[in-house]
């Protein structure tokens, strides 16, 4: 069987849920929401985790689960912080925060040299999502520079307890993604879902419309897009800029507006649940209670 990565991005700060969300207990054996992830993708193929983490996160980490992973799969593990920027540029006086999703899968460079996928640490995708990225990544039919993304439809989405931020796609009649525009405070409102554009202006969207939840199949040459773009990221960011983030969706749109990539939408209709906000949590819960129930995971994975 051919090496294939699963890479989960679990540095992320929490700050609206009010803590390490990627952590919190959800399964009725204490499992969190990356268990079941890393279940589905063994049972899909993967054959290897990388862990995105900051480093003071470390002890905690391996405590909750990288111990526990370490048994069943090869596990690595590489550190997203603030001062891993290329040679010529340093950390701004007062940023707190790291550089984004670009910038968390760009630390994997010199631990994954096999085709991979990319997942957040903190949402549930569902066993088809999985199945089909590892399908396509094990594809011979298809080429270095044709990359794919798992597509959620928007009302399996959303989150009952605030607004969410979502990367809607444009996809052509062939499946391929022409367009994916970030877009903030997506909240539904009877049979459609309103929002805002990243011009500010309000929106109506489709409740059918295809998402991105951050799941991506990549082959290893991103890596040095991925190096280009940062560079050229950071020549435009400002001093008063602390907050500006370098993100995989825009990393990604960029290089489909510039044909130097192709990436294949692969339609997922599992619904999506994960921690946003602290009131999510039982939601969550419920969720997976109810999957188990259906014979879908055992109540203690990883026995």
């Amino acid at each position: 069987m051919a090496e294939t990565s699963l890479v989960i991005m679990a540095a992320g700060m929490g700050s609206r849920f009010g803590g390490i969300k990627q952590l919190e207990p959800v399964g009725p054996s204490g499992e969190i929401i990356m268990d079941y992830s890393i279940y589905d993708a063994i049972e899909a193929g993967f054959n290897k985790v990388v862990f995105i983490i900051r480093k003071d996160l470390e002890a905690d980490f391996k405590e909750i689960i990288g111990n526990r992973i370490e048994k069943i799969i090869k596990v690595e593990y590489v550190f997203q912080e603030l001062d891993a920027l290329p040679i010529g540029f340093s950390k701004p006086e007062g940023r707190t925060k790291p550089w984004g999703t670009g910038q968390a899968v760009l630390c994997c460079k010199d631990v994954v040299h096999e085709p991979f996928a990319v997942i957040n640490a903190d949402d549930y995708y569902g066993k088809e999502a999985f199945k089909i990225v590892y399908e396509f990544l094990n594809n011979s039919t298809y080429q270095s520079n044709q990359y794919c993304m798992a597509g959620f439809i928007l009302g399996n989405t959303l989150s009952d307890n605030g607004s969410v931020t979502r990367g809607v796609c444009k996809v052509n009649e062939d499946g391929v993604l022409v367009d994916i525009e970030e877009t903030s405070g997506i909240v539904p409102e009877g049979d459609h879902a309103v929002a805002k554009s990243s011009t500010g202006e309000d929106v109506t969207i489709d409740l059918n419309s295809v998402v991105s939840m951050n799941m991506w199949g990549f082959k290893p040459e991103l890596f040095a897009e991925l190096d280009k773009g940062f560079v050229t990221f950071l020549s435009n960011v400002t001093d008063n800029e602390l907050k500006q983030e370098y993100l995989l969706p825009t990393v990604v749109g960029n290089l489909v507006k510039e044909q130097a990539v192709e990436v294949i939408v692969l339609k997922s209709t599992d619904r999506w649940f994960g921690v946003t906000y602290k009131e999510d949590k039982e939601v969550v819960i419920k969720s997976i209670q109810v999957l188990i129930d259906k014979g879908d995971y055992p109540a203690k994975l990883f026995v």
